[in-house]
Protein backbone atom coordinates (compact mmCIF):
# COMPACT_ATOMS: atom_id res chain seq x y z
CA UNK A 1 0.00 0.00 0.00
CA UNK A 2 2.55 2.55 0.89
CA UNK A 3 4.96 1.78 -2.16
CA UNK A 4 1.65 2.20 -4.61
CA UNK A 5 1.14 5.33 -2.54
CA UNK A 6 4.68 6.92 -3.13
CA UNK A 7 3.59 5.92 -7.13
CA UNK A 8 0.43 7.79 -7.03
CA UNK A 9 2.71 11.06 -5.39
CA UNK A 10 5.15 10.61 -7.69
CA UNK A 11 3.05 10.44 -10.89
CA UNK A 12 1.12 13.74 -9.72
CA UNK A 13 4.54 15.62 -9.21
CA UNK A 14 5.56 14.22 -12.67
CA UNK A 15 2.08 15.40 -13.91
CA UNK A 16 2.89 19.45 -12.77
CA UNK A 17 6.50 18.93 -13.99
CA UNK A 18 5.38 17.95 -17.28
CA UNK A 19 2.42 20.08 -17.70
CA UNK A 20 2.38 23.38 -15.92
CA UNK A 21 4.45 26.60 -17.17
CA UNK A 22 7.72 26.49 -15.58
CA UNK A 23 6.89 29.81 -14.33
CA UNK A 24 3.87 28.12 -12.16
CA UNK A 25 6.41 24.81 -11.28
CA UNK A 26 8.91 27.17 -9.58
CA UNK A 27 6.32 28.86 -6.88
CA UNK A 28 4.91 25.62 -6.37
CA UNK A 29 7.95 23.72 -5.94
CA UNK A 30 9.39 26.37 -3.36
CA UNK A 31 5.85 26.19 -1.66
CA UNK A 32 5.91 22.54 -1.19
CA UNK A 33 9.55 22.27 0.17
CA UNK A 34 8.78 24.64 2.52
CA UNK A 35 5.65 22.29 3.88
CA UNK A 36 8.09 19.72 3.79
CA UNK A 37 10.24 21.39 5.94
CA UNK A 38 8.18 22.50 8.24
CA UNK A 39 7.12 18.85 9.24
CA UNK A 40 10.47 17.27 8.75
CA UNK A 41 11.66 17.72 12.51
CA UNK A 42 14.12 15.00 12.32
CA UNK A 43 16.15 15.60 9.45
CA UNK A 44 15.81 19.59 10.03
CA UNK A 45 17.31 18.25 13.37
CA UNK A 46 20.16 16.67 11.69
CA UNK A 47 20.86 19.30 9.04
CA UNK A 48 21.58 21.88 11.95
CA UNK A 49 23.61 19.28 14.02
CA UNK A 50 25.43 18.75 10.32
CA UNK A 51 26.38 22.34 10.17
CA UNK A 52 27.08 23.12 14.06
CA UNK A 53 29.52 20.21 13.73
CA UNK A 54 30.57 21.88 9.91
CA UNK A 55 31.07 25.21 10.83
CA UNK A 56 30.44 26.02 14.64
CA UNK A 57 30.19 29.87 15.80
CA UNK A 58 31.42 31.37 12.12
CA UNK A 59 28.34 30.58 10.14
CA UNK A 60 25.45 32.57 11.74
CA UNK A 61 22.40 30.88 13.04
CA UNK A 62 20.53 32.10 10.14
CA UNK A 63 22.53 31.43 7.41
CA UNK A 64 22.35 27.61 8.68
CA UNK A 65 18.71 28.53 8.62
CA UNK A 66 18.83 29.57 5.24
CA UNK A 67 20.78 26.80 4.31
CA UNK A 68 18.60 23.88 5.93
CA UNK A 69 16.31 25.12 3.83
CA UNK A 70 17.82 25.42 0.44
CA UNK A 71 18.42 21.52 1.59
CA UNK A 72 14.66 20.66 0.99
CA UNK A 73 14.19 22.64 -2.26
CA UNK A 74 17.08 21.21 -3.81
CA UNK A 75 15.60 17.87 -3.30
CA UNK A 76 12.53 18.54 -4.95
CA UNK A 77 14.18 20.80 -8.20
CA UNK A 78 16.23 17.95 -8.51
CA UNK A 79 13.56 15.38 -8.51
CA UNK A 80 11.61 17.82 -11.20
CA UNK A 81 15.06 17.53 -13.13
CA UNK A 82 14.75 14.08 -12.63
CA UNK A 83 11.54 13.53 -14.56
CA UNK A 84 12.84 15.75 -17.52
CA UNK A 85 15.91 13.37 -18.08
CA UNK A 86 13.68 10.60 -18.24
CA UNK A 87 14.08 9.33 -21.59
CA UNK A 88 16.27 12.65 -22.79
CA UNK A 89 18.31 12.47 -25.74
CA UNK A 90 22.58 13.05 -25.82
CA UNK A 91 21.85 16.19 -27.81
CA UNK A 92 18.91 17.99 -25.09
CA UNK A 93 21.31 16.86 -22.37
CA UNK A 94 24.49 18.17 -23.41
CA UNK A 95 22.60 21.65 -24.23
CA UNK A 96 22.04 22.05 -20.21
CA UNK A 97 25.46 21.01 -19.00
CA UNK A 98 28.72 23.47 -19.72
CA UNK A 99 32.21 21.33 -18.30
CA UNK A 100 34.67 22.91 -16.46
CA UNK A 101 38.56 21.57 -17.11
CA UNK A 102 37.35 18.71 -19.31
CA UNK A 103 41.00 18.75 -20.23
CA UNK A 104 41.87 16.55 -16.97
CA UNK A 105 39.49 13.76 -18.19
CA UNK A 106 40.91 13.94 -21.81
CA UNK A 107 44.47 13.41 -20.43
CA UNK A 108 43.74 10.62 -18.40
CA UNK A 109 41.16 8.74 -20.94
CA UNK A 110 44.55 9.40 -23.37
CA UNK A 111 47.05 7.58 -20.89
CA UNK A 112 45.08 4.45 -21.14
CA UNK A 113 44.55 4.11 -16.75
CA UNK A 114 41.34 3.14 -15.85
CA UNK A 115 39.19 6.47 -14.43
CA UNK A 116 37.68 6.63 -10.80
CA UNK A 117 35.64 9.11 -11.02
CA UNK A 118 34.18 10.40 -7.15
CA UNK A 119 31.39 12.72 -6.07
CA UNK A 120 28.83 13.87 -3.49
CA UNK A 121 25.52 14.15 -2.66
CA UNK A 122 25.74 17.78 -3.86
CA UNK A 123 23.84 19.84 -6.34
CA UNK A 124 22.04 17.55 -8.90
CA UNK A 125 23.59 14.11 -8.14
CA UNK A 126 21.51 12.74 -10.08
CA UNK A 127 22.32 14.56 -13.53
CA UNK A 128 26.17 14.44 -13.04
CA UNK A 129 26.11 10.56 -13.62
CA UNK A 130 24.15 10.90 -16.80
CA UNK A 131 26.39 13.87 -17.97
CA UNK A 132 29.62 11.96 -17.47
CA UNK A 133 28.56 9.21 -19.42
CA UNK A 134 27.47 11.13 -22.19
CA UNK A 135 30.48 13.06 -22.32
CA UNK A 136 33.41 10.30 -21.63
CA UNK A 137 31.69 6.54 -22.08
CA UNK A 138 30.50 4.01 -20.48
CA UNK A 139 30.15 4.07 -16.89
CA UNK A 140 29.68 2.11 -14.01
CA UNK A 141 28.02 3.49 -10.63
CA UNK A 142 27.52 2.07 -7.12
CA UNK A 143 24.18 2.75 -5.83
CA UNK A 144 22.13 1.39 -3.19
CA UNK A 145 17.96 0.38 -4.51
CA UNK A 146 15.08 2.01 -3.06
CA UNK A 147 12.94 0.74 -0.83
CA UNK A 148 10.24 0.88 -2.62
CA UNK A 149 10.10 -1.57 -5.58
CA UNK A 150 7.87 0.46 -8.02
CA UNK A 151 10.06 3.71 -7.21
CA UNK A 152 13.16 1.56 -7.47
CA UNK A 153 12.17 0.60 -10.79
CA UNK A 154 11.86 4.20 -12.18
CA UNK A 155 15.16 5.58 -10.56
CA UNK A 156 17.28 2.59 -12.21
CA UNK A 157 15.47 3.28 -15.88
CA UNK A 158 16.81 6.96 -15.31
CA UNK A 159 20.13 6.07 -13.70
CA UNK A 160 20.75 3.72 -16.55
CA UNK A 161 20.05 5.86 -19.40
CA UNK A 162 23.82 6.54 -21.41
CA UNK A 163 25.22 3.00 -20.55
CA UNK A 164 25.09 3.56 -17.35
CA UNK A 165 25.58 0.08 -15.38
CA UNK A 166 24.02 0.08 -11.80
CA UNK A 167 26.11 -1.88 -8.94
CA UNK A 168 24.52 -3.20 -5.76
CA UNK A 169 26.75 -1.98 -3.05
CA UNK A 170 26.52 -5.12 -1.21
CA UNK A 171 30.08 -6.81 -2.45
CA UNK A 172 30.29 -3.94 -5.04
CA UNK A 173 34.36 -4.47 -5.19
CA UNK A 174 34.05 -7.79 -7.55
CA UNK A 175 32.10 -5.81 -9.97
CA UNK A 176 33.93 -2.62 -10.33
CA UNK A 177 36.97 -4.30 -10.75
CA UNK A 178 35.20 -6.37 -13.36
CA UNK A 179 33.91 -3.27 -15.13
CA UNK A 180 37.64 -1.66 -15.06
CA UNK A 181 38.90 -4.32 -16.78
CA UNK A 182 36.02 -4.33 -19.46
CA UNK A 183 37.53 -0.86 -20.16
CA UNK A 184 34.36 0.72 -18.35
CA UNK A 185 34.66 4.31 -16.30
CA UNK A 186 33.69 3.97 -12.78
CA UNK A 187 32.05 6.11 -10.45
CA UNK A 188 31.11 6.30 -6.07
CA UNK A 189 29.72 8.71 -4.04
CA UNK A 190 32.20 9.16 -1.37
CA UNK A 191 30.61 11.30 1.15
CA UNK A 192 28.29 9.30 3.40
CA UNK A 193 29.29 8.02 6.50
CA UNK A 194 30.34 4.60 6.67
CA UNK A 195 30.15 1.62 9.72
CA UNK A 196 33.45 1.57 12.18
CA UNK A 197 34.76 -1.71 9.91
CA UNK A 198 33.62 0.30 6.76
CA UNK A 199 35.36 3.28 6.81
CA UNK A 200 38.46 4.83 7.34
CA UNK A 201 39.09 7.68 9.78
CA UNK A 202 39.50 11.44 7.82
CA UNK A 203 39.29 14.82 8.99
CA UNK A 204 36.08 16.28 7.64
CA UNK A 205 35.44 20.34 8.57
CA UNK A 206 37.77 19.46 11.14
CA UNK A 207 36.21 17.30 12.37
CA UNK A 208 36.22 13.51 12.42
CA UNK A 209 34.25 10.82 10.21
CA UNK A 210 34.37 7.96 8.16
CA UNK A 211 34.97 7.59 4.78
CA UNK A 212 34.92 5.08 2.12
CA UNK A 213 38.02 3.95 0.87
CA UNK A 214 36.37 1.84 -2.10
CA UNK A 215 38.40 4.42 -4.64
CA UNK A 216 41.17 4.43 -3.07
CA UNK A 217 41.41 0.28 -3.14
CA UNK A 218 41.01 0.74 -7.16
CA UNK A 219 43.10 3.32 -7.29
CA UNK A 220 46.00 1.38 -6.22
CA UNK A 221 44.95 -2.13 -7.25
CA UNK A 222 44.00 -1.43 -10.80
CA UNK A 223 46.60 1.59 -10.96
CA UNK A 224 43.42 3.73 -11.51
CA UNK A 225 43.64 7.69 -11.83
CA UNK A 226 40.84 9.00 -8.90
CA UNK A 227 38.97 12.15 -10.27
CA UNK A 228 36.55 14.15 -8.01
CA UNK A 229 34.06 16.14 -9.66
CA UNK A 230 30.96 17.89 -8.89
CA UNK A 231 27.91 19.72 -10.18
CA UNK A 232 26.25 23.19 -9.31
CA UNK A 233 24.06 25.49 -10.50
CA UNK A 234 22.68 28.95 -10.47
CA UNK A 235 19.52 29.14 -11.98
CA UNK A 236 18.54 25.27 -11.85
CA UNK A 237 17.92 25.04 -15.91
CA UNK A 238 22.10 24.80 -16.88
CA UNK A 239 24.83 22.88 -15.15
CA UNK A 240 27.98 23.03 -14.84
CA UNK A 241 30.01 20.37 -13.82
CA UNK A 242 33.64 21.07 -12.35
CA UNK A 243 36.17 19.01 -12.48
CA UNK A 244 39.05 18.40 -10.16
CA UNK A 245 43.15 17.78 -10.84
CA UNK A 246 43.59 14.00 -9.93
CA UNK A 247 44.13 12.37 -7.09
CA UNK A 248 46.98 10.34 -7.45
CA UNK A 249 47.87 7.21 -5.11
CA UNK A 250 51.29 6.74 -3.94
CA UNK A 251 52.62 4.10 -5.46
CA UNK A 252 55.61 4.00 -3.12
CA UNK A 253 54.01 4.23 0.05
CA UNK A 254 53.18 0.61 1.60
CA UNK A 255 49.30 0.01 0.77
CA UNK A 256 47.90 0.81 4.04
CA UNK A 257 49.49 4.25 4.02
CA UNK A 258 48.97 4.91 0.61
CA UNK A 259 45.22 4.06 0.92
CA UNK A 260 44.96 6.55 4.02
CA UNK A 261 46.22 9.31 1.73
CA UNK A 262 44.54 8.93 -0.45
CA UNK A 263 41.01 8.62 0.87
CA UNK A 264 42.30 11.76 3.15
CA UNK A 265 42.91 13.84 0.29
CA UNK A 266 39.07 12.70 -1.18
CA UNK A 267 37.33 13.84 1.83
CA UNK A 268 39.39 17.38 1.60
CA UNK A 269 38.35 17.93 -2.00
CA UNK A 270 34.94 17.32 -1.14
CA UNK A 271 35.28 19.55 1.65
CA UNK A 272 36.36 22.39 -0.63
CA UNK A 273 33.66 22.05 -2.99
CA UNK A 274 30.99 22.46 -0.60
CA UNK A 275 32.78 25.37 0.99
CA UNK A 276 31.94 27.22 -1.90
CA UNK A 277 28.65 26.31 -2.07
CA UNK A 278 27.20 24.79 1.17
CA UNK A 279 23.48 25.34 0.53
CA UNK A 280 23.56 22.57 -2.29
CA UNK A 281 25.09 19.73 -0.06
CA UNK A 282 22.74 17.21 1.22
CA UNK A 283 22.98 18.06 4.85
CA UNK A 284 20.46 15.56 5.73
CA UNK A 285 22.07 12.61 6.00
CA UNK A 286 24.39 11.61 9.09
CA UNK A 287 27.64 12.67 8.03
CA UNK A 288 29.33 12.17 11.54
CA UNK A 289 27.05 9.68 13.03
CA UNK A 290 29.86 7.40 13.43
CA UNK A 291 32.17 9.91 15.85
CA UNK A 292 29.02 12.11 17.14
CA UNK A 293 26.11 9.65 17.40
CA UNK A 294 24.45 11.05 20.41
CA UNK A 295 24.31 14.52 19.12
CA UNK A 296 21.76 13.30 16.59
CA UNK A 297 19.15 11.89 18.95
CA UNK A 298 16.69 14.23 19.14
CA UNK A 299 14.69 14.52 22.33
CA UNK A 300 10.93 14.19 22.39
Amino acid sequence: MTDRLYLALFNLFRAMVLHTPKKIQRPFIEGLARLVHALDARHRHIANVNLDLAFGETMPKEEKERIVRKTYENLLFNLADFVRNQGISREELEKKLRFENQQIVDEAKRSGRPIVFITAHYGNWELISLAMAARFGPLSVVGRPLDSPLMNEILRKNREQFDIEMIPKKGAMRSLIKAIGSGRNVGLLVDQNTAENEGLLVEFFGKEARHTPAAAILAKRMNAVVIPAFITTDDRETYTVTIYPPLEIDQTLEKEEAIAKNVQAQASVTEEAIRKKPDEWFWLHQRWKNRYEALYRREN
